[in-house]
């Protein structure tokens, strides 16, 4: 009896130290799942570099049954379809006539509709296709934000409900660039960054100024605001360039590309930290119409930064010596010519990949700028920033076809999918599914 008294003493005394351990095992794996290689929470991935963690990718996208879902589009629309857990966003036109309405659309990873929430403001067509839906959406599990060209960002719980918009054209001047702020926001640590680039293209005299914003992504109040100024003139002064984040153990910053300039700023208020130039070089050789789209990448102790129309690309070594978190940014190579226009530049296992708008992929390597390969992938145009994942590089063409390459020095396709319609968007991929946007349709792949 008494033995049976201890043993019931013992288990009240352990109960509340397991229910904590339970617990803590529960938040733990929660966050993990949370924060795993799993999600596609925003434009070129968690990184912001287009490379994913999943563990396998298929090697073939197949159409037959059971392998693939199509959903029609109620629109067509440049940006990139994001993933968290079993939902799925999109932003959308209704139609492509000018005017036509906006939304933010969430289904499920089984192609099932769950909501759709109209934003701000009426669509804007420009040309070569593109509309005011080119910006990406974002989301951390626990809200999603989206921005349209008009510049509105709304936020919304998972569920679709609005948490809180901003207009940023109201807040920050009104914008003045040829084919529509097609920027898109990033989402890091809680924070929104956006690099809002744009100018008079008949001023040939004047400085230009940029903004870059922080926004408190839960409330969409300002952190901090900086003025980005240069002397770039004409069209350089309009950037479609998303920034991104580099980090590394012991420094980190945010990346602005635009106006014959990539600067690094502190994400703490924003101040200019360290600008290179070089891109757009000034006096009688000076391009007025060296517009940037592209967006740079980096990875540990480097950047990669494209420029435009056949243009140079400049990689940037981060002083590994600097400890202290001081940023010592040098020229570490340049390819003189054969930059993407439009599509980034991505860095998997040491290569640097680069799909030229005329549908050549370049595979360099990222410490010496050696170029490996060059080859035709597509014999129009293109425009879609390659995803790289599990030893592949997948590639979506402006008509349709989507190549799945085998990562390394040596060109190697696998496989090759038609689709037989438009797009602009870059793929995503999570829990080992491949989704792709079209002008028409989302599809996604994978059993």
């Amino acid at each position: 009896m008494k033995s049976q008294l201890r043993v019931r003493q013992l288990f009240e005394m352990t109960m509340p130290v397991l229910s904590v351990l339970v617990l803590f095992l529960i938040v733990c794996s929660w966050s993990l799942s949370a924060c795993s290689g799993d999600e596609w929470p925003q434009w070129r991935g968690a990184g912001l570099n287009s490379v994913s963690k999943e563990a396998s990718a298929p090697a073939e996208l197949s159409k037959k049954e059971g392998a693939y879902w199509r959903v029609e589009m109620p629109g067509p629309a440049g940006s990139s379809p994001i993933v968290w857990g079993d939902q799925v966003f999109v932003t959308t036109t209704v139609g492509s006539e000018k005017g036509a309405g906006m939304f933010l659309m969430c289904l499920g990873t089984d192609g099932s509709a769950q909501w759709k929430q109209k934003l701000d403001g009426g669509n804007e067509n420009n040309r070569d296709s593109s509309n005011s839906a080119s910006p990406s959406p974002s989301t951390d599990g626990e809200h999603v934000w989206a921005m349209m060209g008009n510049g509105i960002i709304h936020c919304f719980t998972m569920d679709g409900k609005l948490v809180w918009k901003k207009d940023l054209q109201q807040e920050y001047g009104k914008f003045n660039i040829q084919f529509g702020m097609a920027t898109t926001p990033i989402l890091d640590k809680g924070i929104l960054y956006a690099a809002l680039m744009h100018g008079n293209m008949r001023d040939m005299k004047a400085t230009s100024v940029g903004h870059v914003v922080a926004l408190d992504a839960k409330t969409g109040d300002e952190v901090w605001h900086q003025r980005r100024l240069t002397d770039a003139v004409s069209e350089n002064t309009h950037s479609y360039a998303s920034p991104i984040i580099y980090r590394d153990a012991d420094r980190e910053f945010l990346v602005t590309h635009g106006a014959d300039y990539v600067i690094g700023h502190s994400l703490e208020d924003g101040t200019e930290m360290w600008r290179v130039g070089g891109i757009n070089i000034k006096g009688s050789s000076y391009n007025p119409y060296l517009r940037f789209v592209a967006s740079p990448v980096a990875a540990e102790g480097i950047i990669v930064v494209p420029t435009a129309k056949s243009g140079a690309v400049l990689a940037l070594k981060v002083d590994p010596d600097v400890s202290d978190g001081g940023h010592n940014i040098m020229s570490h190579w340049r390819l003189p010519k054969g930059t993407p226009d439009v599509a980034s530049p991505v860095i998997y296992d040491g290569l640097v990949y680069l799909a030229h708008e005329k549908g050549i992929l370049k595979c360099l390597d990222a410490e010496t700028g050696e170029i490996y390969y060059q080859e035709r992938v597509f014999a129009g145009k293109h425009r879609s920033t390659p995803v790289a994942v599990d030893g592949k590089i997948f590639i979506a063409g402006r008509d349709g076809r989507v190549h799945v390459i085998q990562a390394g020095k040596e060109y190697k396709r696998l496989s090759m999918l038609e689709l037989d319609e438009e797009t602009t968007s870059s793929p995503a991929i999570a829990n080992g599914k491949v989704y792709i946007r079209t002008f028409d349709a989302l599809y996604s792949f994978g059993e």
